[in-house]
């Protein structure tokens, strides 16, 4: 089953993106800030899975989802997961910073989640045709 790990510190944003993921039937990581996000992206959760997507909030306590990105992409372990931004900072050169992270795609809140589905199968898809 393809899992997902979902970085954000706002609840209610987890538990929607959660409930969105499982009625589509991914599995799901869950971390409240950057620095969680990391740690669980690179050495797995409790029963050693690593995800096979991330999908991540910029705005965030102890690590920024930017500065996670950006680390992810460095090490070796990880760098080629794919990785979503899902945040409120939608101006011109935010998005451009965030594609310099690395991250593969970028949803602006507030957001669909119908198109929050379509933009995760379409970002698995693009990783799996090139790997």
């Amino acid at each position: 089953m393809t899992s997902v790990l979902v970085v954000d510190d706002d609840p209610d944003i987890r538990e929607l993106v959660i409930w969105k993921l499982h009625q589509a039937g991914y599995a799901t990581m869950v971390a409240g800030d950057g620095e969680a996000g990391l740690e669980m992206a690179i050495n797995g959760d409790e029963s050693g899975q690593v995800p096979d997507l991330i999908l991540v909030d910029w705005m965030m306590p102890k690590m920024a989802g930017i500065e996670m990105c950006k680390a992810l992409r460095d090490n070796p372990l990880t760098s080629s997961i794919p990785m979503i931004l899902l945040t409120a900072k939608a101006q011109e050169s935010e998005v451009e910073r965030g594609f310099a992270a690395g991250v593969d795609d970028y949803i602006v809140k507030p957001f669909s989640p119908r198109e929050m589905l379509g933009r995760i199968q379409a970002v698995l898809a693009r990783s799996q045709a090139a790997a």
